[in-house]
């Protein structure tokens, strides 16, 4: 059971469904400018809850696993930028890495993230990541263990291993 929120704290009901949809009271929000305010102001704790935070309240909302989905991307000489769902880009980098994990709530293998900082982060959709692991194995394919990773301002970042 959650705790009780502390003064100037509260539950919001917004969620972020595992698509990346942002809903208030189960219904999808459209007007991206207001999706965009809030995930300007979206935090995290060590916890792993998602909060919206105003100088005046911070409310907790549900995030079905990562609160972004990375739909696009570019490369700029050895850099890596990643276009997410609400049409932010950001470069790959060593302290923006790309990093494996499974999704939350689904049994299945490790798929690649990109971590924005603070704990938060943006799933990589199945095209971005087939273009990434085509780019990948141009650039010369796995390692002696069969990991494939992808270079991006100077640092590797790991894509998977290969079977």
């Amino acid at each position: 059971m959650d705790p009780l929120p502390k003064s100037g704290e509260e539950q919001f009901d917004i969620a972020i469904q595992f698509d990346g949809t942002w809903t208030h009271q189960g219904t999808p929000m459209t007007r991206m400018p207001l999706v965009r305010l809030f995930a300007g102001i979206m935090t995290r704790d060590a916890a792993g809850d998602y909060w919206l935070v105003t100088p005046v309240e911070r409310g907790r909302i549900d995030v079905a696993d990562a609160p972004f989905i990375v739909v696009g991307w570019r490369q700029d000489g050895g850099t890596l930028y990643l276009n997410d769902n609400l049409g932010r880009e950001a470069a790959v980098d060593a302290a923006h890495p790309l990093w494996l994990r499974t999704p939350r709530g689904v049994d299945g293998p490790k798929v690649p993230y990109h971590q924005l900082g603070g704990g938060i982060e943006a799933r990589l959709n199945t095209s971005v990541y087939y273009d990434l692991v085509e780019l990948a194995l141009a650039s010369g394919g796995p390692n002696n263990d069969g990991c494939l990773s992808i270079a991006s301002a100077g640092t590797a970042h790991p894509l998977g291993v290969l079977p």
